[in-house]
């Protein structure tokens, strides 16, 4: 299924899409409802959904479980990106209407980072089988330090990025609309909204060097790596607002995503001697979430403010 025409095909259909979504639909700025939320996630999931039926009846089942692991291991793991944007979206007192701006731009430059790490990844995995050990043995050191450190308040004013961009990049004042760039006395200024869409950016990477080489762990098909990363991604916005009001409930899930790491980085070691089906693994990374999800339902612990991770 890794051909040229698979891959031309499904780019130009998600650069349509994007393009159709931002220009479009969400041309004008305005806040993002609840319902609108919804309908928007309900599309996402629902194209996601389709996509992997898709490859059920065009390549078989085995291809379909790992899509649909990878799926939703990525998107499992990219709600934690959700604290992450609450946290930089309060401190620069963004505007709710200007948030999904900033979320589509950063989706966009999102998905050309994880298309050249993806590559570099999948070059690596065929020149170098050693790797997967290294990529292993990584994603536990990933998970254990998710499940076992210490929360603590976030201060992204003292983040280096933020200091270092707001020093160096000359910086409106104020808000100016939706604009990214303004120019003012013959002068090209940035605006606090490109400040933050540079975060955001920034943020998303150290995210993804945990969760591309958790779904290499799974398959090492990297279509199906690609596709699985990028329909997750795409729903990230409309998931950002419909779990904006609850993400301080959700305590629990880091111990869920910390041990679906752990899980996976101990698949991808043991592999050649214990052999983990797909269906398994998506059968213990859905359990581990449900169990997750159903303990801050019921136990309501606080979680405090996320902290942007830095490597």
């Amino acid at each position: 299924m890794d051909t040229p025409f698979h891959w031309i095909a499904f780019i130009a259909f998600i650069l349509f899409a994007v393009g159709l979504d931002l220009r479009v639909f969400h041309r004008k700025a305005h806040k993002i409802n609840l319902r609108e939320s919804l309908l928007w996630s309900a599309v996402w999931i629902g194209l996601a959904i389709i996509f992997g039926l898709w490859i059920l009846r065009g390549f078989g089942q085995q291809h379909a479980l790992e899509y649909f692991t990878g799926y939703i291991i990525e998107k499992a793991l990219s709600v934690d990106n959700l604290f992450v944007f609450l946290v930089v979206f309060r401190m620069f007192a963004v505007p709710e209407e200007y948030q999904h701006r900033v979320l589509g731009y950063g989706i966009l430059g999102a998905l050309l980072m994880r298309a050249a790490m993806i590559a570099a990844g999948a070059a690596l995995i065929e020149r170098f089988d050693w790797i997967l050990y290294v990529f292993g043995a990584f994603i536990i050191y990933a998970g254990i330090h998710m499940l076992f450190a210490r929360e603590a308040k976030s201060h992204p004013e003292n983040n280096f990025l933020v200091r270092y961009f707001s020093k160096h990049l000359r910086l409106t004042t104020d808000f100016r609309g939706q604009r990214f760039f303004v120019r003012e006395a013959g002068e090209r200024l940035a605006t606090p909204l490109f400040l933050v869409l540079l975060i955001i950016e920034f943020t998303d990477v150290t995210f993804a060097v945990d969760s591309i080489p958790a779904i290499f762990g799974i398959t090492r098909d990297p279509f199906i790596v690609f596709t699985s990363n990028v329909f997750a991604i795409l729903g990230l916005r409309a998931l950002y607002f419909l779990l904006a009001g609850v993400l301080d409930k959700l305590a629990y899930l880091k111990f869920a995503l910390g041990s679906v790491l752990v899980f996976v980085g101990a698949k991808m070691i043991v592999d050649d001697w214990i052999h983990i089906s797909v269906s398994v693994s998506l059968s213990i990374v859905m359990g581990m979430l449900a169990i997750a999800a159903v303990a801050s339902l019921l136990l309501k612990p606080q979680r405090k403010s996320a902290a942007i991770k830095t490597t």
